[in-house]
Formats: structure tokens, C-alpha cells, sequence
């Protein structure tokens, strides 16, 4: 499953898989604990593969930093828990992504992103950026025949 179909619900804790569409709203499923949840359209919500993280030079997709949390703990669960202290957790995070833009990127946002990393690893979601790589390949090998 891609990050494009998991979701942050604003006041709910965890992630939530965006099952269907409604008029008003979406209906998600908890991956912490599979329960159901309607969301409004008024809600706070965002989907994971539209998140980006600061750094000194631009901002990151929360994907590809997801992908070196995996890279750094050899794709198993964060060696640091989301409630350590936040001079850990910045210290922790300096080790994932060097150049993060510390004004910007605050302990909590830290504390959401090792969260949420241990979440969808739980749920055996851990294709980061693998997956988008592997759709774009044949549009690219389609185009490149055509101009032969």
C-alpha cells in the first residue's frame, strides 16, 4: 500500500487507510487498532505522501525520509521511542536528515514522524520510495521508443 492511501486525521491519534469516499467526507480504518472512523470534509486531514519536512535547502517528501529511517535501522523499528526526551529526538533526527531546518521542524513534529514510522512498519508498509520508482519506469521506457 502506497502513502498516498494513508492518512493523518487532525485530534485522532495514529494513521487511518483512506477506504472510500462519501459526499461529505471519507470513511478511514485506524492502523492502530482497525477500527472505522467517518471524517467530514471539515476536518483536518493529510495524506502522508503530500508531507514534506524543511531543510536548509528545501523540503523533503516525508516519504523519502521515512526511507532513510529504514536505511538507518536497517528497516526495523526506530531505536529511539516517539516520547524520548526532545534533545534525543533532535539528536536522533540530525542522524536521519543532517541539513533539517531546526526552526521549522519542531520536537513534536520528530515525535509524529518516528510515530508514524513504526506505524505503517507494524502494518508491513515499508515500500518509501521503491514503489513510485517502479510506476514511473515504463512511462519513461514507453517515451524514450517513441522518439526512436
Amino acid at each position: 500500500m502506497a502513502l498516498e492511501k494513508i492518512l493523518s486525521i487532525g485530534g485522532k491519534p495514529g494513521l487511518y487507510k483512506l477506504l472510500t469516499q462519501t459526499r461529505g467526507g471519507f470513511v478511514g480504518e485506524s492502523l492502530l487498532d482497525g477500527k472505522r472512523v467517518t471524517v467530514g470534509l471539515r476536518s483536518n486531514v493529510s495524506v502522508l505522501s503530500e508531507i514534506a519536512i524543511y531543510t536548509l535547502e528545501e523540503e523533503v517528501p516525508l516519504k523519502e525520509v521515512f526511507q532513510k529511517i529504514k536505511e538507518k535501522e536497517g528497516g526495523k523499528k526506530t531505536s529511539i521511542s516517539h516520547k524520548a526526551e526532545k534533545i534525543e529526538l533532535e539528536e536522533y533526527f540530525f542522524e536521519v536528515l543532517p541539513n533539517y531546518d531546526e526552526d521549522r521542524v519542531y520536537a513534536s513534529d520528530i515525535k509524529k514522524i518516528i510515530q508514524w514510522y513504526n506505524i505503517l512498519l507494524d502494518n508491513n508498509i515499508t515500500d518509501f520510495v521503491e514503489e513510485e520508482k517502479d510506476a514511473e519506469e515504463p512511462t519513461v521506457s514507453a517515451s524514450e521508443e517513441e522518439e526512436e
